[in-house]
C-alpha cells in the first residue's frame, strides 16, 4: 500500500455530498494536508458547510487551476455524472479517475472521461464513522500506483477490497452497499419485539444496540461460522431454540437470500440503464 505521507497529490472532489464529506474527514483524520484537498461544488450551501467543516479549498465552478489535480473523486449523482465530467474535463491534465457514482460501468465511464484511469467504488454509509465497506473495480488500463493511491484514499473510512469486473461490483452493491439497511431493517424488528413484551422505547433501543454490537464482536474475535456461533447460544429444548425455530418456520434466511438478489438484479438494470 502506498505511504500517505509520501503521496504529493492534489485530489480534487467533484459534489460535496455525504459521502464526499465521510471520504474528506476520513482523509485528514489520516493526516492527509488539508491543502490538498480541492471541492468543486455550485451550491454555495454546500461549500460553506465543507469550508467550515474541514477548512479545505472549495470553489463554485471548473478552473483552470483543476490541472493540478492528480486524482478526481466523481461523487456526483449518477444521473448528471456525464454532464459533470462534460464541464470539468477542459480543465484537467490525466489524473486518475475515481467514481462512486452508483451503477456507472468502467466502460461508461472511461468513455465520459476519456481515459481509462477509472476506478469504481461502491462504499456503504458506514464509511460515516470510519466502519465502511468499499468495493472496487479497477479500469483496463489504470495503474498499480493509481490502485496503490485508491488503497490509500480509501483506508481510512474502513475495509476495502478489490472485484475483477463490473458484474461483481453489483453484487458488492447488493451485499455492502445495501448491507446496513437489512441490518437496520432487523434492528428496528428487534426493538418492536423488545417493546412488545414490556421494555420502554429507549431501553429497548439500547438493549438492540448492545447485544447487536456484542454479537459482532464475539464474532469477530472467533474463527467459528456464524452457524456455530448460534448453535452453541441454542440449547436443546431451550428459550432460544424455541425462538430460532419460529424464524426458520417464517423463512428468514429464504427471505434474506430473495432480498439479496432483487438488490442485485436492480443494480444491474440500472447500470444497464445508465449505460444507454
Amino acid at each position: 500500500m502506498a505511504n500517505r505521507t509520501s503521496i504529493k497529490q492534489v485530489i480534487l472532489f467533484v459534489g460535496g455530498g455525504q459521502m464526499a464529506s465521510a471520504l474528506i474527514g476520513a482523509l485528514l483524520k489520516d493526516d492527509w494536508p488539508a491543502d490538498s484537498i480541492v471541492v468543486l461544488d455550485p451550491s454555495v450551501a454546500q461549500r460553506a458547510t465543507i469550508s467550515e467543516t474541514f477548512g479545505v479549498r472549495t470553489l463554485p465552478e471548473p478552473h483552470e487551476e483543476l490541472g493540478a489535480a492528480t486524482t478526481v473523486i466523481w461523487a456526483v449523482k449518477p444521473q448528471v455524472l456525464a454532464d459533470a465530467m462534460r464541464q470539468v474535463l477542459p480543465h484537467l491534465s490525466d489524473p486518475l479517475h475515481i467514481s462512486i457514482a452508483a451503477g456507472v460501468r468502467s466502460d461508461t465511464l472511461a468513455q465520459h472521461a476519456r481515459s481509462d484511469r477509472i476506478i469504481r467504488v461502491m462504499p456503504n454509509t458506514s464509511v460515516l464513522v470510519g466502519a465502511g465497506v468499499c468495493g472496487m473495480c479497477a479500469g483496463r488500463n489504470a495503474k498499480s500506483e493509481d490502485k496503490a493511491l485508491a488503497e490509500a484514499i480509501l483506508t481510512p473510512t474502513g475495509y476495502y477490497f478489490w472485484v475483477q469486473c463490473d458484474d461483481q461490483l453489483d453484487a458488492v452493491t447488493a451485499v455492502s452497499g445495501s448491507g446496513p439497511a437489512y441490518v437496520f431493517h432487523f434492528m428496528s424488528a428487534f426493538q418492536k419485539a423488545a417493546q412488545a413484551i414490556g421494555f420502554d422505547e429507549s431501553t429497548s433501543r439500547e438493549l438492540v444496540l448492545q447485544v447487536v454490537g456484542g454479537a459482532v464482536k464475539q464474532a469477530s474475535s472467533s474463527q467459528h461460522s456464524f452457524d456455530t456461533l448460534q448453535q452453541n447460544v441454542t440449547s436443546k429444548r431451550g428459550t432460544t431454540e424455541a425462538a430460532i425455530a419460529v424464524l426458520n418456520e417464517s423463512g428468514t434466511a429464504s427471505a434474506l437470500n430473495c432480498a439479496v438478489r432483487a438488490a442485485k438484479e436492480r443494480a444491474t438494470a440500472l447500470a444497464d440503464e445508465l449505460s444507454r
